[in-house]
């Protein structure tokens, strides 16, 4: 039997890719699982870039309905209906520890707790069959993966109340708009794309990225002076650091050149 997740690694990339194409790669717990140990072998393989993917017509259809019904109405599960919901929050945790920066690739269906998870992701990208929607309310359930602080945060408070409370669809050009894609191409086009973007964020220096996606992260609920002094020690270790002084280095005896021809 094929694993519904697949990792393998190209040089400093590594790619997770969902593999249950024939049932619109549902996330399962055996699907969960995978995603929490790829995520851990990619961190330990120190992919700078990870590629996030699916195969088949559906990023993912969301949660396994069917798996969900049964651990809802027997009582004899409710210890896994309570290690799905831990494996959820896990996934989450997982991927913002992972040192890379993440490229998430939407296509198809974006739906539920499938679409949660990746709201964390570095970098989106989203073919133009793209459709989202959490329809979790409607069901008489809730949110996962920390969505419910990071939503607001990115579309304002108002919207995501609209996309969370009314559960409605939107495409990839309405995210595009709202900010919650990067990029929106052809359906063709979108691992190509991923691949464009991977081999321009491998162009930056390694350290100052990896602490840039720390800061950033870090910086969205901390007080302004531990920013500002997290901040100058980061400035300080990087700029240390001898690839730091190679490139500036280099800018600096470019531009020099530069200059002397317009001079000329």
């Amino acid at each position: 039997m094929d694993s519904k997740v697949l990792y393998n690694q190209e040089g400093r990339i590594g790619i997770i890719t969902l593999n249950n194409p024939e049932k619109g790669n549902p996330i399962d717990m055996e699907t969960m699982r995978g995603l929490i140990d790829a995520y851990k072998t990619s961190a330990k393989n120190n992919d700078r870039i990870v590629l996030y993917m699916a195969k088949g017509k559906h990023f993912t259809v969301g949660d396994n309905l069917k798996e969900g019904f049964e651990i809802m109405t027997n009582p004899g599960l409710r210890s896994e209906g309570i290690e799905t919901v831990l494996n959820w929050q896990e996934l989450t945790s997982t991927m913002l520890a992972h040192p890379g920066i993440i490229i998430v690739g939407y296509h198809g269906w974006v739906i539920g707790g499938g679409y949660e998870h990746t709201l964390w992701c570095d970098f989106k990208i989203a073919a133009k069959s793209t459709t989202f929607m959490l329809p979790e309310l409607s069901m008489g359930i809730f949110f996962s993966n920390a969505s419910t602080k990071l939503l607001p945060h990115l579309v304002g408070l108002n919207k995501a109340k609209e996309i969370m409370m009314l559960g409605d669809m939107f495409g990839a050009s309405e995210a595009k708009e709202l900010g919650l894609v990067h990029q929106v191409c052809a359906d063709e086009k979108l691992e190509k794309r991923m691949r464009r973007l991977a081999q321009k964020l491998l162009e930056k220096d390694e350290l100052a990225l990896k602490r840039a996606k720390e800061m950033l992260l870090y910086a969205l609920d901390s007080p302004l002076d531990e920013v500002l002094y997290k901040e100058t020690r980061i400035m300080i270790e990087t700029a240390q650091s001898p690839e730091a002084k190679k490139r500036v280095g280099e800018f600096v005896k470019k531009s020099k050149k530069e200059g002397e021809k317009k001079e000329e």
